[in-house]
């Protein structure tokens, strides 16, 4: 566990999730993360304390997976990183597909390969098999885990925008922490 949020969202970029359910193997490499900063960040849904059924979940201990529903149909992963009580997340927005592309194809309905199966968070939950059930999941599980296969982003690949969606977070809503391995084809697109 680490106190930045935002370092270790930078460290996930390159590392691999990976889901196994039924005993089907789904795998992308990390190319696009968000921090969530916790109390302090108004983009947060722990912003100020607030503690909900929703959120609870964020104030467990790091490696713990977040999963909820927005806009009543996209389940979005998160990742929990610091130690209970201290609600950092940070959310996975895209992946480059690895392992059994053929079944991500399937689960999201798509007959042609190209950025959008797993380019944006409800797109690659949808495609790695993550669901709302997985909530509280923990990431050292034989269900969904992150793996180190030693492809290394050096800093300079990394790129720093404004997060996604949260346009209404107030003062916060234009930090740039949102990171994306530049070049890298399997991203949303960036907001201007």
């Amino acid at each position: 566990m680490d106190a930045d949020v935002f370092k270790v969202a930078k460290k996930l970029l390159g590392k691999f999730l990976v889901t196994n359910f039924n005993g089907i193997i789904t795998s992308g490499m990390i190319t696009e993360v968000e921090g969530y900063n916790g109390e302090i960040d108004s983009a947060s849904h722990a912003f100020k304390a607030r503690r909900t059924q929703r959120n609870e979940i964020m104030y467990a201990t790091g490696g713990t997976a977040y999963v909820y529903i927005c806009y009543g149909i996209h389940h979005l992963f998160n990742v929990i990183t610091n130690e209970k009580d201290i609600p950092h997340a940070i959310l996975i927005r895209s992946i480059e597909p690895v392992e059994n592309i053929d079944v991500m194809m399937k689960r999201r309905g798509k007959k042609k390969l190209d950025y959008a199966l797993t380019a944006g968070p409800g797109a690659l939950s949808k495609a790695l098999g993550i669901h709302i059930k997985h909530n509280g999941e923990l990431l050292y599980s034989n269900l969904i885990w992150i793996e180190d296969r030693g492809v290394k982003i050096h800093s300079r690949k990394i790129v720093s925008t404004i997060r996604v969606g949260v346009e209404g977070a107030g003062r916060d809503a234009r930090l740039p922490y949102r990171y994306i391995i530049e070049g890298n084809k399997w991203i949303t697109r960036t907001p201007k």
